[in-house]
């Protein structure tokens, strides 16, 4: 006779717990497809840029320009600026082209709050200036 041990019916019982193998596969499977399906979160202000114009008037950049300093002051060719202030410009026989140009230093919440407030006011006429300052990083 072979030696070993017979079954005996405790052994030979259907295993009473349930398999989470397969529920841990398919969860992973749906988490993965979750991830994927997620759009990114990307915050931006939409504004219509000007395009090239050769029939346009030419403009006076120190009577447009719009600035932040690094102290995080607006100003409108040195005084205080507000949305009615910049709604009134669209009113003028020939628009103005509003010229933006913040310092380097300036944060970037109140550079996105100011586009915002741009945007609001329904300026059409827009552009960012200096600009050419900060083609090349400061080395540290």
């Amino acid at each position: 006779m072979a030696e070993g041990r017979a079954a005996t019916p405790v052994d030979s019982a259907p295993i009473g717990e349930i398999n989470t193998t397969p529920l841990i596969d398919v969860m992973l499977v749906l988490l993965i497809m979750f991830v994927i399906t997620i759009p990114v979160a990307t915050h931006s202000v939409e504004i219509d840029l000007p395009r090239e114009c050769s029939d346009c008037p030419p403009t006076d950049p120190i009577r447009n320009k719009l600035s932040i300093d690094a102290s995080d002051r607006l100003s409108w060719n040195g005084t205080g600026v507000d949305e009615r202030q910049l709604a009134a410009t669209r009113a003028m026989a020939v628009e103005p082209e509003l010229q933006f140009e913040p310092a380097a230093r300036a944060s970037y919440r109140v550079s996105a709050r100011t586009l915002r407030l741009i945007q609001m006011s329904g300026v059409s006429r827009f552009g960012f200036v200096g600009n050419e300052k900060y083609r090349t990083l400061a080395q540290r």
